[in-house]
């Protein structure tokens, strides 16, 4: 492997668990349209910045671009605060306008400068390596990695300094203004973090990865634990393996770099999606079928219990009469019988079922339920 494949899978992680870290609080305060948002109109902070410092390698750009973000994020909460729309209907309405306004100013008045919305949106991280970050004439390695290991070590302190702030406000923010906190000023503050990473990804991998790293990893953690600090861990680990696993994809496949990372971080999340062990759809299927199944076994203990000890016992507590009483066909009367006599609440002699101590409590409980 050679030392340019490093620097980009390097770079790919360091976006990655930069993205995935705040991304985690945007999945839980179900906010992933916001990011959306963000990552596309703080193409008019950054616009803007140049306008003003007329050199694209300022740090006024990202500056202008969390300013960017802020603004994005207040007039959404202005728009949905008037209660006249709901939130996703106020995204749409400032997401398109500030994107287009950056859009109409690059192509009137920086046409022939490289910030296009096509770098923007889809970005080309293979072409990182080739530019470098030089500390007294020694080459340091590409400049992206460095501005991204600083977004991520900030995220890092942020995420460190705020976690029980950020913890509360976005589980209970009642809770957390009456004791003290602001969960508004916090609110802004994560956003211009969120905005801040957005746009220190966009030179390498586009808003479109930026998007998928700050949102599917997250999601896909969240289906796996309840525990916040696992959801971020497992998160930003979801996060690098993807990046891995897409520039091996690409590179095999000799594809997009970009498109094979999201496609990979994609498929993560199916996976995840069908074979998580509590929230998976395979685990819900199957807790599904088990509640169907002991729905109907309570259903039996009943119907026994109703005709215990009458004239009709002998004819209603057969198996074979399960069918006509019960409506069910004989394949499900046979397998419910046996679900519950695995269970302990039924015995059956000479095709006639009896009903246990444990399969009389149950009957009751349902019942009184």
């Amino acid at each position: 492997m050679s030392g340019v494949e490093l620097e980009i899978q390097l770079l790919a992680v360091t976006v990655a668990v930069a993205c995935a870290l705040p991304g985690v609080f945007l999945v839980l305060r179900r906010m992933a349209l916001m990011s959306d948002a963000i990552s596309h109109t703080v193409l008019l902070g950054i616009v803007l910045g140049f306008f003003v410092v007329q050199d694209l390698t300022s740090p006024f750009l990202i500056l202008g671009a969390a300013v960017a973000g802020v603004v994005t994020v207040a007039m959404v909460e202005a728009i949905r605060g008037t209660g006249l729309v709901r939130e996703d209907t106020a995204i749409g309405l400032v997401f398109p306008a500030l994107f287009s306004v950056a859009v109409i100013l690059i192509s009137k008045y920086a046409g022939d400068v490289h910030l296009d919305t096509d770098a923007v949106l889809l970005g080309e991280i293979a072409l990182a390596p080739f530019r470098r970050f030089e500390v007294f004439g020694l080459d340091a390695g590409p400049r992206a990695l460095w501005v991204m290991l600083g977004i991520l070590l900030l995220n890092a302190a942020f995420l460190a300094a705020f976690y029980k702030e950020l913890k509360l406000s976005t589980f209970d923010a009642s809770l957390a203004a009456a004791l003290g906190f602001s969960p508004v000023l916090l609110h802004y503050l994560f956003m211009g973090i969120v905005s801040i990473t957005a746009v220190g990804a966009f030179d390498s991998v586009g808003s479109i990865l930026v998007v998928a790293f700050m949102i599917v990893p997250p999601a896909a953690a969240y289906l796996l634990s309840d525990r916040l600090g696992r959801v971020i861990g497992l998160s930003a680990g979801i996060g690098a393996l993807s990046a891995v696993l897409g520039y091996w994809t690409a590179r095999w496949l000799d594809a997009s770099i970009a498109g094979a990372m999201a496609g990979a971080v994609g498929m993560i999340f199916l996976v995840v999606f069908l074979v998580a062990p509590e929230r998976g759809l395979i685990a819900l299927a199957r807790r599904r079928a088990r509640q169907r199944i002991e729905f109907a076994r309570a259903m039996l203990a009943i119907h026994l219990l109703h005709h215990e000890d009458t004239p009709e016992a002998d004819e209603e507590c057969r198996v074979d009469h399960l069918s006509r009483h019960l409506r069910w066909t004989d394949e499900q009367a046979d397998r419910i019988v046996r679900a519950a006599e695995r269970a302990g609440f039924v015995t059956q002699s000479r095709e006639r079922l009896y009903l246990t101590p444990d399969g009389r409590t149950e009957a009751r409980r349902a019942m009184t339920n």
